[in-house]
């Protein structure tokens, strides 16, 4: 006959293998989702699978300020945005709203390093000019966008 053996397993014992057994469970789900990407879009303004995100060329849009109506250009590359200006600016737009122009360099600056239109910072003196810039951006990106539809 068998000689039956009795086992004792300490509650430490248990409480130590479920921890590990739970980091190790903890483990295996970071590393799956750190290396299979996602397939939401990141927010970013160019597409990650290498295929082009705007139609190349120069886009124009207007901006009203006041009376004035600012022509804002926007040129664009296959992924990634090259430059805005205003065309055409006139030295009595610079005299009356004296942020316009820097805060527009501030925002051509933050895009041409590849800050997506939605992430770019304002600075706390001229929060509205550069939003209203921003906005005017957005409407000449809409125009350059291609439709995957």
């Amino acid at each position: 006959m068998a000689k039956t053996k009795i086992v004792v397993i300490q509650m430490k014992e248990l409480i130590y293998t479920a921890i590990f057994v739970g980091l190790g469970i903890l483990l295996i789900l970071l590393l799956v989702f750190m290396f299979f990407p996602s397939k939401k879009d990141s927010g970013k303004t160019s597409d990650v699978s290498g295929t082009a995100a705007y139609i190349p060329g120069v886009y124009n849009s207007q901006i009203k300020l006041g009376d004035t109506t600012l022509n804002l250009e926007v040129v664009v590359d296959a992924d990634q945005i090259k430059s805005v200006s205003f065309v055409n600016l006139e030295d009595s737009v610079n005299t009356m709203y004296p942020l316009v122009k820097p805060s527009l360099e501030s925002i051509e600056k933050e895009l041409i390093q590849g800050t997506a239109i939605d992430d770019v910072p304002l600075s706390e003196k001229s929060k509205y000019t550069e939003s209203l810039l921003i906005e005017g951006v957005k409407t000449a990106l809409n125009k350059a966008l291609i439709n995957t539809v």
